[in-house]
């Protein structure tokens, strides 16, 4: 059964959407990465957002799905940058602060609507401060609800936690994770990670630079990788890191959902996309470990009537009565040294043409 958008709850004021934000605001060194175009406060705990996310990019566009989307990542980015530019601008945390993220969560209700289309697409964002940490008049802590709004139209929302510490702060508590070692950089970090690449197109891609998964198997209903850390990607590494960021073990945990999708239901990477995404996180990952990723496939979510089942080789005719999965839930875990980072909770959605 097809429900109809919601339409959202009250109106948000006039956003622009004729240039990006100062890219300091959203912690990006190239232009080109900042998809944030304006912020307008709506109430103490409210503000809007605005985004244009491009037809065309070398990470986020680089996609096998048929018909082509934005990609959830990329909204999940833009809804990101939302959030890091609201704490500067109406909750007065400095600029020279470290941001540690928590939690992401995101929920596609209607990805048709997220179809690459004939222009840019501009997406405006409700975002309100469910929870604020304060200390001695401080800000140390945001959790942001955001509604994704597309030409009228709720089609789906967003969770996101940041907590803020001084420069300080920060060293002091990454030193003790590290047990006194002094901080890596990325900037330095290997090229590359010994391993065999997965296949670009097990993972829904096109360009083996955007796979971050070496050394996969696939066992039951079971699959198992190391995270590739791209270290000179554009995208992911826009600037060095002491750590692994939390969008680079997302993008690992949704490249071996897709695997696990494929191998274990025959799910095409040309026709799933991801409709929910939730993680909460634990602790931060360390650049000089090794990052196991694991998945495990859940049980379908069954749907009523016949469905066409798409696979690498072509579809397959409908199964009699009963109805493939049209979502299928799959749960990644990261671990560094057997110790869990976070855990995604996914859902995979089959794309109709």
């Amino acid at each position: 059964m097809t429900t109809a958008p919601d339409a959202p709850s009250a109106a948000i004021p006039p956003l622009d959407y004729s240039r990006t934000v100062d890219r300091l605001l959203v912690h990006r060194d190239a232009l080109g990465e900042v998809f944030l175009t304006d912020l307008r406060r709506i109430d103490e705990d409210t503000y809007a957002a605005g985004a244009q996310l491009p037809r065309s990019h070398a990470y986020y566009g680089d996609h096998l799905l048929r018909p082509g989307c934005y990609d959830p990542l990329l909204i999940l980015e833009a809804c990101r940058q939302a959030t890091l530019a609201g704490a500067h601008r109406f909750f007065g945390v400095p600029s020279d602060n470290k941001f540690i993220l928590t939690h992401l969560d995101l929920r596609l209700d209607h990805p048709r609507m997220v179809v690459v289309g004939t222009s840019p697409f501009s997406l405006a964002f409700r975002v309100r401060i469910a929870d604020r940490k304060e200390r001695e008049g401080r800000v140390t802590g945001l959790d942001y609800e955001l509604d994704l709004i597309a030409d009228g139209t709720v089609i789906g929302q967003a969770a996101i936690g940041l907590r803020f510490k001084t420069p300080m702060g920060y060293l002091t508590l990454r030193l003790n994770n590290r047990d006194g070692f002094a901080l890596p950089s990325s900037a330095t970090y290997p090229v590359s990670t010994p391993g065999t690449p997965v296949a670009p197109h097990l993972v829904g891609r096109a360009n083996p630079e955007n796979v971050v998964l070496v050394d996969a198997a696939v066992t039951d209903n079971t699959a198992q990788a190391l995270l590739r850390i791209p270290a000179r990607h554009a995208s992911l590494f826009d600037h060095p890191q002491d750590h692994l960021p939390g969008m680079v073990i997302a993008e690992g945990a949704r490249q071996l959902a897709l695997l696990a999708a494929f191998d274990v239901e025959g799910l095409s990477t040309f026709k799933t996309i991801v409709t929910e995404m939730h993680v909460r996180f634990t602790r931060f990952g360390e650049l000089e470990d090794d990052t196991v990723l694991t998945a495990w496939v859940d049980h379908p979510r069954e749907t009523a009537g016949a469905v066409t089942l798409y696979t690498l080789g072509g579809t397959l005719p409908p199964q009699g009565e009963t109805a493939p999965p049209s979502q299928l839930p799959v749960r990644v875990e990261a671990t560094q040294k057997g110790e869990p980072l976070c855990v995604f909770s996914f859902v995979l959605a089959r794309m109709a043409s």
